[in-house]
């Protein structure tokens, strides 16, 4: 959470007044603190206060506290239940004027308090529809989970997420030991503070090295029932995942390369596949021949090859589409055959979605869901099918799960993407220019973006903005035309397609 990253008084050298006051705003988030309060808490004038407050986070108290209070309250809403009241999220979290709440809340997070509350419903109705089904998984990493630490008052809490973490992690193919022994890694979980202060705080340690690699903190968790810790334990999974694939990768490529399995080659190419860009598309695939030469029936390395090879049809990466798309859907008929866990049916996914295999991806998607319910790249997936089956308003729902499970995963700009792409289908065409812009400010590299940037510019009346974009496109594709673009966009519904290209020439692209 940005607002946490910035004024985080663990991580960064901030002077022991600083850190006071910060703590103090954290532990008591709706009070209403006055500048000589915090002073007061600090040790310091008033005037140094605001001195270091600006030299070390750039932001006055002020400025700061209400950042703080417009996380608390996010969470609150994203961890809430379906009979949650707004209003009184946010005068617990230090806002008394609703009006203003809601319009700087929309302003922040592209959508009302309300629109957040919905989503959180239908992700927790969806969750219960689900069946809990088991795949064989392989190469799983192990983590050591024991109890978390807590004092009396909160120990059934404390064992009711412990025991549905226990679940979600082993859906989402990570075995769980209660020895730290044996295992590559280490969960530490903490309870602290009493009444409404009370938090919730996750660590994620390397076993060799000592390194802390992954942390969060949810605060106010004896606000909810204890029939939300499914819930709860679903989203630390989801954001404890993208943590652990990247100190996965990390180990991989840090092997040395004479002894890497398929499993290590696989891993080592998941950055470059999820990039979405043609570096690291060319850099993955070589690797992936690499791991399927040594095991041909290894699952991550199938799906991750058979999802890259459409993406150099659908993205321009290649002069021979047609070509890399057959090799695409022999690796996806053989990556069904094979058996996998969530994150390789979400793979799968992709790849089926982009060869225009929808009702086959749909299925595989929603398989991958009721595996492994925190999968992100599932969710993000089951959004991007809805695009395609221009379904925008359920698009943006699923879209924005994914993004409020893991927003720093590496696709998360793809969710924002498909978001842009949801409201471009809605003829909202300044949302969906706003969506990909910030898609494309997360990840510069997916230049592929502009094909329907440049369009939502033109059509939101914004002139300048379409122009710049669709340089940006020409740069990128020297040689790039509308018939080209048509031949590479994926299964975007007809109508959308027809306006995206159209557009595009309109605007000075070569037919």
């Amino acid at each position: 959470m940005i607002a946490d990253q910035k004024v985080s008084s663990a991580t960064s050298p901030l002077p022991r007044g600083v850190r006071r006051a910060l703590d103090a705003m954290r532990a008591n988030v709706g009070h209403n603190w006055h500048l000589a309060e915090l002073a007061a808490v600090a040790g310091l004038s008033t005037r140094a206060l605001q001195r270091q407050f600006l030299r070390f986070l750039d932001k006055t108290p002020r400025t700061v506290l209400r950042e703080i209070g417009f996380e608390c309250a996010r969470r609150e809403l994203l961890q809430g239940a379906p009979d949650a009241k707004i209003m009184d999220v946010a005068l617990r979290c230090g806002f008394p004027h609703f009006g203003r709440f809601s319009t700087e809340y929309r302003r922040r997070y592209g959508e009302t308090p309300s629109q957040t509350l919905k989503r959180q419903a239908a992700f927790t109705a969806t969750l219960g529809a689900m069946p809990s089904l088991f795949v064989s998984r392989r190469d799983r990493p192990m983590l050591a989970f024991g109890p978390i630490e807590t004092a009396a008052e909160c120990k059934e809490i404390a064992a009711d997420i412990a025991d549905d973490l226990l679940v979600a992690l082993s859906r989402a193919g990570i075995s769980v030991a209660s020895q730290s022994r044996t295992a590559r890694y280490h969960l530490t979980g903490t309870i602290r503070g009493s009444g409404a202060q009370t938090r919730l705080i996750f660590r994620l340690i390397d076993s060799e090295t000592g390194c802390q690699i992954w942390a969060h903190r949810t605060d106010n968790i004896l606000r909810d029932e204890t029939a939300t810790s499914e819930h709860l334990a679903i989203r630390i999974a989801a954001m404890l995942q993208s943590g652990l694939r990247l100190a996965e990768i990390d180990r991989a490529q840090h092997k040395p390369a004479a002894g890497l399995s398929a499993h290590d080659l696989a891993l080592r190419a998941m950055p470059g596949v999820v990039a979405l860009d043609a570096d690291g598309n060319a850099r993955a695939l070589e690797l992936l021949e690499r791991a399927m030469d040594q095991d041909p029936t290894h699952p991550l390395a199938t799906a991750l090859a058979a999802w890259a090879y459409v993406q150099r049809a659908v993205y321009h990466f290649t002069s021979a589409p047609v070509e890399e798309k057959s090799r695409s859907l022999e690796l996806a008929r053989r990556a069904q055959s094979l058996c996998g866990d969530a994150t390789v049916l979400a793979v799968l996914g992709n790849a089926l979605t982009l060869l225009g295999e929808l009702d086959t991806a749909d299925l595989v998607i929603r398989k991958a869901l009721a595996v492994d319910g925190g999968s992100v790249w599932a969710w993000s997936r089951s959004g991007w099918i809805d695009v395609y089956k221009g379904e925008p308003e359920s698009a943006i729902e699923r879209l924005k799960i994914a993004l409020d499970l893991a927003p720093h995963d590496p696709l998360a700009f793809n969710s924002m993407v498909g978001i842009g792409c949801a409201h471009f289908k809605a003829g909202q065409y300044a949302k969906a220019a706003y969506w990909q812009e910030r898609a494309l400010a997360e990840h510069p590299s997916a230049s592929w973006v502009h094909r329907t940037l440049c369009p939502a510019h033109v059509l939101a009346g914004q002139g300048p903005q379409a122009r710049r974009s669709l340089g940006a496109l020409r740069h990128h594709y020297p040689d790039l035309t509308v018939s080209e673009v048509q031949r590479g966009m994926p299964p975007l519904p007809q109508d959308y397609r027809d306006l995206v290209v159209g557009t595009l020439h309109e605007a000075g692209l070569p037919a």
